[in-house]
């Protein structure tokens, strides 16, 4: 699937819709009244430090009153952790903010996360998104290409994926590990079937260097150890302002991950996780996440977004990943990087 994000023409119609729908909802009143009964909610997510995700966070408790446990974990740890826990019997977590393909797993393999209630906020989601009975958009995570401007010279830029291929970046390429679950492996999945079964071939021939600690990976290229980093979530270079780094989303659009939101089964405060949810798909909630360049769900964040993160608001993206190819990208992965 290939699409560029547009802006919905019927912002104004939806916000008053859903103003409504809480007006004369007095049961989401009831909503909000148990969630503060049950005095916490515990978020299993992978959003690895994000700031916004934390102000997201506060934001829900100076709101609701409610506490928020969140425990952050990459994803093959969180998927295991919810696993194990799901199987023992241990219901710890409330609500998940994982990938699609994630909650698709869980379906498959171990029914972990149960169906969800109505939730207001859900009535923002701009197209091509939407709920269904198990999840919700919760945003999305593009990846591009991050160079460092010293190394890498104006005429030099790749304004292509195939240009990571050309021999003068041989060797001078950090990446993401594309071997586990996790976004470098997104990226050779989408890539391979984007590009052509010939690129991800030649782009082991450049001999990259893989890392799994990819806040910090960033940084490395901006201190000038690796000319390239990839693939780059255009949300971790928001805090990289004044280092001499550069996000460049190639011609062909950007590889994504769908991050959903969830409430997991046997959730110990399932009226504060579906309250977290829909505070998550709020405007302000997701305004947070598309000022620091990530792509909101919620229309009217879309369009409120600042002009610094509109360029990666409305990038053109390719994807996603498919639940049914992830074991044979890992094997191919894990062939091409013994």
């Amino acid at each position: 699937m290939l699409f560029k994000l547009g802006m919905s023409a019927a912002v104004a119609c939806f916000v008053g819709l859903l103003s409504s729908a809480h007006a004369e909802d007095g049961s989401w009143d009831k909503v909000v009244e148990a969630a503060k009964k049950e005095g916490k909610v515990v978020v299993y997510n992978m959003a690895l430090g994000a700031p916004y995700f934390t102000a997201v966070l506060k934001s829900f408790e100076a709101k609701y009153g409610i506490p928020v446990e969140s425990l952050d974990l990459r994803a093959s740890e969180l998927s295991e952790r919810i696993r194990t826990e799901q199987a023992a019997g241990r219901f710890l977590g409330d609500a998940e903010m994982v990938t699609t393909t994630m909650i698709e797993e869980q379906l498959k393999n171990g029914d972990f996360v149960q169906k969800l209630p109505p939730i207001p906020n859900a009535a923002h989601l701009r197209p091509p998104f939407k709920a269904n009975e198990y999840s919700v958009p919760a945003f999305m995570q593009p990846m591009g290409i991050l160079i460092n401007t010293r190394l890498v010279k104006e005429q030099d830029i790749p304004t292509s994926w195939n240009d990571l291929n050309d021999p003068k970046w041989k060797g001078k390429i950090l990446s993401d590990d594309m071997r586990p679950l996790g976004s470098g492996n997104t990226m050779f999945a989408i890539l391979e079937k984007t590009m052509g079964i010939d690129f991800n071939q030649k782009l082991a021939e450049q001999k990259p260097v893989f890392s799994r600690d990819m806040r910090n990976d960033a940084r490395r290229v901006a201190r000038g150890e690796y000319a390239i980093y990839i693939p780059q979530i255009f949300a971790f270079t928001s805090d990289l302002k004044g280092l001499p780094v550069k996000v460049v989303i190639p011609k062909e659009g950007a590889p994504f991950a769908e991050m959903d939101l969830a409430v997991l089964k046997n959730a110990p405060h399932p009226n504060a996780a579906r309250l977290f949810i829909d505070h998550f798909l709020s405007v302000e909630s997701q305004l947070l996440y598309a000022n620091a360049w990530m792509l909101p769900v919620n229309a009217a964040a879309a369009e409120r977004a600042n002009p610094d993160a509109q360029q990666f608001v409305n990038a053109k993206i390719i994807g996603p990943a498919k639940l049914a190819e992830r074991s044979s990208m890992m094997d191919l992965a894990k062939k091409l990087y013994p």
